[in-house]
């Protein structure tokens, strides 16, 4: 494990000179590697000075590309990978980190397809004082298969398809990523049409939305909608803000950085619904994608040049600088992993803890 020492941000200099992002020791090397750019004293204070990187793994394949959820019975974190992942049929979909060793297999679910986002998941009836054993993933589907929401325990190598059709039987474009509400139990998701543009799912047939599911009952609701991509999204640590970052600057494999590259905030009214839609920040690089709270409020979203973090008030105080995109990333404790596609990256010894590091692995209650 190596040091990663803070380098400091002049933010006037940055505000008045177009080259002075581009003049910093950690953005001027041609080999991507972990820096920590302070914006704000308080991202020191949030990471504490004792910050290592390790690079975990390097593949010619896009392992590490989303998804990122603990399972505490076989202490391993599930990581989804990107689609063209192959030889066909038989497409290896999930990525499986061991954190006893750091070791990496490869294996697909039963009835997943092609997962995307995920994360842990009580299913209805759980003993919710224990680590969850389930997960929810964000199945996109393929030309064959809807889009749907998956249950999968890791444990049992057993798969449950919970969700596929909207009301009416109208399936979903390509069900991105999802969260359950810690206090209702049920399930947030976002659709956008990302399969479209890879080529693996028919053109959409509803629109890019925000959906409120609820497992034990059916009932589904669409909550929010004005969206070009809506991508990630997340529960404030007291589950009354909902953030959704839009990546629709991200189209047909192009970028057109006149459209959002933006994190939404909602007001979310007595756990159901969603109001006072408003601009939370606005990505400098690449385009927003997944995205997880901090036990502090922070925002943690993964970028085009590694992870940004944005205090509760929108205000960017810091970001692990990697140099290549990372579409998501995972907590754990005293650490976070960062997923750049084909490399795997690891940064220990930070005091900032995951808003679900204490349910996911049972610690830090």
């Amino acid at each position: 494990m190596a040091a990663v020492p803070f380098v400091s941000v002049d933010l006037l200099a940055l505000a008045t000179n177009p080259s002075y992002f581009s003049t910093l020791p950690a953005t001027s090397g041609v080999e991507p590697a972990v820096s920590l750019l302070s914006y704000h004293d308080s991202f020191k204070d949030l990471l504490g000075p004792n910050a290592t990187a390790k690079l975990i793994g390097n593949y010619s394949h896009q392992a590490f590309h989303e998804g990122g959820v603990y399972n505490k019975e076989t202490n391993t974190m599930i990581i989804s990978s990107n689609y063209d992942v192959g030889p066909p049929p038989d497409n290896i979909n999930i990525t499986i980190l061991s954190l006893d060793d750091w070791s990496i297999q490869s294996t697909a679910y039963p009835d997943l397809w092609n997962a995307n986002g995920g994360t842990s998941y009580y299913p209805p009836g759980s003993n919710t004082s224990a680590p969850p054993r389930h997960q929810v993933w964000a199945d996109e589907g393929d030309l064959e298969h809807p889009s749907s929401l998956v249950s999968v325990d890791v444990a049992n190598n057993k798969t449950e398809v919970i969700l596929n059709s909207f009301l009416g039987g109208r399936n979903f474009s390509s069900i991105n990523d999802v969260r359950q509400h810690s206090q209702t139990g049920d399930i947030w998701f976002t659709d956008a049409d990302y399969g479209w543009f890879q080529y693996f799912r028919p053109e959409a047939t509803v629109p890019k939305q925000v959906y409120r599911f609820e497992p034990g009952t059916g009932v589904i609701q669409v909550v929010a909608d004005g969206f070009v991509e809506p991508n990630g999204l997340e529960f404030s640590p007291d589950e009354k803000t909902l953030y959704v970052t839009d990546s629709g600057a991200a189209q047909w494999m192009q970028f057109n950085y006149t459209r959002p590259s933006t994190v939404y905030a909602y007001d979310i009214i007595d756990n159901k619904r969603l109001a006072n839609r408003r601009t939370f920040a606005f990505a400098d690089n690449g385009v927003p994608d997944g995205i997880h709270a901090d036990t502090e409020g922070n925002l943690w979203v993964a970028n085009g040049d590694g992870v940004h973090v944005w205090n509760p008030e929108g205000i960017l105080i810091g970001k692990i600088y990697i140099g290549e995109t990372s579409n998501n990333f995972a907590f754990i404790p005293g650490g976070v992993l960062v997923f750049t596609n084909n490399r795997l990256w690891l940064v220990s010894g930070i005091k900032a803890q995951g808003r679900e590091i204490c349910k996911d692995f049972g610690v830090g209650c």
